[in-house]
């Protein structure tokens, strides 16, 4: 009787501490996940947001505008034309912040220019070059200033980032399936007597995998639950002090993907390495799992 309820009590320490390894290695694939999709999607937004300052003709009119706006608009890789009146350039408190007197008491007249702020979604420095030249040929058009140099510099950087993060996430999610994997077979592991047993009382391989698999879904379902919750937790204390984190409803819907990711990652993960656990020491003769 005693031996039993040490076998028990190790049956069930293992359970609980695979589970909670489980769901420490969920919570940090998790959250390294969520951060690679947050910078990944900040590099596509730099790279897709560059804005571009097509200046116009002192005497362009209303109806002249409207015309160079929708031959913007059928440029390739334009997203977004904005007008910018010029006294609302002149008017704006950093414009202003540049000068140590008011503008008005430097020039008399209003040196700026009615322009529009067209961003572009430009892939490389060559397509954003082709924009720029259509742009500039639009009749009415007088200037279409963009910093390229800096946007080059900005999408070699963006290129680096992102291929060190992709390595970075791919080597972790590696390291990690292979700790899961280690920790499902050492608690497996622990109850090898127990499947040879049933193997010679002539249980079949389906019979003996069953009540296994079960206990792994529902420990997947736990694992991935504990993983939320220090997840939810973390992102509730960083909210306080970047609070863009929760007001954004992409933010809220890529926190939700990855809460729902690592509790059906969790079921799956546990569920494929007992199944090849459990297999294993199905198919392992009886005398070799006494030496093993």
């Amino acid at each position: 009787m005693r031996d039993d309820k040490r076998l028990r009590r190790k049956v069930r320490r293992s359970y609980v501490v695979s589970t909670v390894s489980i769901a420490l290695v969920l919570f940090l694939m998790g959250s390294v996940g969520y951060m690679l999709a947050t910078a990944l999607r900040t590099a596509r937004d730099l790279r897709y947001g560059i804005a571009l300052s097509v200046e116009l003709d002192d005497n362009v009119d209303e109806s002249g505008r409207t015309r160079i706006e929708k031959e913007l608009m059928a440029i390739d890789g334009v997203v977004a034309a904005k007008y910018v009146d010029k006294q609302e350039k002149i008017n704006d408190e950093e414009f202003r912040r540049m000068f140590e007197a008011e503008i008005e008491q430097i020039i008399q007249d209003n040196p700026l220019r009615n322009s529009y702020e067209v961003s572009v979604s430009a892939v490389d420095r060559e397509s954003l070059d082709v924009a720029a030249d259509r742009m500039s040929a639009i009749e009415g058009v007088v200037y279409v200033a963009y910093p390229a140099a800096t946007i080059e510099r900005l999408h070699a950087t963006i290129t680096k980032i992102t291929i060190v993060l992709t390595a970075f996430g791919g080597a972790l999610l590696i390291i990690s399936l292979i700790l899961l994997n280690n920790t499902i077979r050492l608690a497996i592991f622990s109850r090898r007597y127990l499947i040879n047993t049933l193997k010679l009382v002539g249980a079949t391989k389906g019979y003996i995998m069953r009540p296994f698999l079960g206990a792994a879904a529902k420990q997947g379902v736990w694992a991935g639950v504990t993983a939320s919750l220090l997840f939810g937790g973390s992102i509730a204390a960083l909210s306080g002090t970047m609070p863009e984190i929760t007001t954004s409803t992409a933010q809220l819907m890529q926190i939700g993907i990855t809460v729902a990711g690592m509790i059906l990652c969790g079921v799956i993960i546990s569920l494929l390495f007992t199944a090849f656990a459990v297999n294993k020491f199905v198919n392992m003769k009886s005398n070799n799992i006494y030496l093993y």
